[in-house]
């Protein structure tokens, strides 16, 4: 989906946009993004890297996925909001924190992943397709 997404952190000193497509949205369950959602899913929106423009000061964390892939996620070192993440076997995607758009309806997810990871208690929506694990690569 072609759409310009403009977003930031939670205390304004983080600000992006990037014009290009949405190439996925998606709920992920795994148990890192849960760390990052509070408990809940990840909801998040996958854009090319080359589309992003980032003003403000981003600190790094990295870590492995479950998914075995290594991952730098970018957050606001004032506010402490985790803005994007990428793996480093996919530099030209970003993923983009839904909760840090401006207009988080663009950040609908299409899909579930790592639904084996979530908690009994987890709802989810019928009409999306779910993944037990980590999808194919998308872009």
């Amino acid at each position: 989906m072609d759409a310009r997404i403009t977003g930031g952190c939670l205390c304004g000193a983080v600000r992006y946009d990037a014009a290009g497509p949405i190439v996925a949205a998606r709920a992920c369950w795994c148990r890192v993004c849960q760390y990052l959602a509070c408990g809940s899913a990840s909801i998040n929106v996958i854009v090319p890297t080359a589309d992003l423009r980032v003003e403000g000061a981003l600190s790094d964390y990295r870590s492995v996925a479950d998914s075995g892939s290594r991952m730098t996620r970018r957050f606001c070192p004032s506010c402490g909001t985790h803005v994007f993440s990428a793996a480093d076997t996919r530099p030209n995607l970003v993923v983009v924190r839904a909760g840090t758009l401006d207009d988080p309806a663009l950040g609908a997810p299409a899909g579930v992943i790592w639904a084996k990871s979530a908690p009994a208690w987890a709802c989810f929506d019928p009409a999306l397709p779910r993944e037990d694990g980590q999808p194919a690569p998308v872009g």
